[in-house]
């Protein structure tokens, strides 16, 4: 299921741009989509739901577009935002909030399905991996997505994901990381840290949302920045 939020202030534009996508929906034989749609910044941080993507408009009150999006992210939010505006130098500003993309006013329907092809792409690929965790006789799978982070206490790993739920097992960190992708980044000697959710560092710790923090080297503080760097650099292609 795709969970998508339309967020404008103008009602015909938040239903011009829900035609578009039911189009698009519609074309691509897509099925399995939700759509919600809210009239200001306030109703989308107040609603608590988890959207694959929103499309937010820059220009509204009393909570502009980019405010509504860092506080998606300082809640942790990892939707791809794909910003509506009427000025193109406006997106200069989208990089800190890991903007994905931006539809300049009015949308052009070649400009939304090129957007929306590769926005679904990027979705399911990314939703899609996962690693198979075996515990005695069962097992479970887990999607890479979901993970914030993991560390090692003797021969366990410890498995935290953005739920609040942890899964412990018996295995080494060092086979661990084989059958993970790049997003995830050796922060210290016993953590492993799904850079999708690193919100800094800082004094020896990385920062993470609802003001969690795990330990970082001191000799890994530089490359964690630059991993960081590269990692927001490629969610952008």
């Amino acid at each position: 299921m795709i969970k998508v939020a339309i967020c404008d202030d103008e009602p015909f534009m938040a239903e011009e741009i829900s035609g578009h996508l039911s189009g698009y929906m519609k074309e691509k034989g897509i099925t399995s989509y939700c759509v919600r749609v809210f009239f200001d910044g306030r109703s989308l941080l107040e609603s608590g739901c988890d959207f694959d993507m929103v499309f937010l408009d820059i220009r509204m009150e009393p909570t502009d577009g980019m405010e509504t999006a860092r506080m998606l992210r300082q809640q942790g939010s990892h939707s791809l935002l794909i910003f509506i505006t009427i000025l193109k130098e406006c997106v200069f500003d989208a990089f800190e909030v890991e903007a994905y993309d931006y539809l300049v006013k009015p949308i052009d329907a070649v400009h939304f399905r090129r957007t929306m092809d590769r926005a679904t792409q990027f979705w399911e690929q990314r939703a899609a991996k996962s690693i198979i965790i075996q515990k005695g006789t069962s097992c479970e799978v887990v999607l890479l997505s979901d993970i914030v982070y993991c560390e090692v206490q003797g021969r366990k790993i410890y498995l935290h994901q953005k739920d609040g739920r942890i899964i412990d097992y018996y295995h080494k960190l060092s086979d661990f990381e084989e059958h993970v992708d790049g997003r995830f980044f050796k922060c210290h000697r016993s953590y492993l840290v799904n850079l999708d959710y690193v919100r800094g560092c800082n004094a020896g710790q990385v920062l993470l949302p609802q003001g969690d923090a795990i330990p970082v080297s001191r000799l890994r503080e530089r490359d964690l920045a630059r991993a960081l760097l590269r990692h927001m650099k490629g969610r952008e292609l």
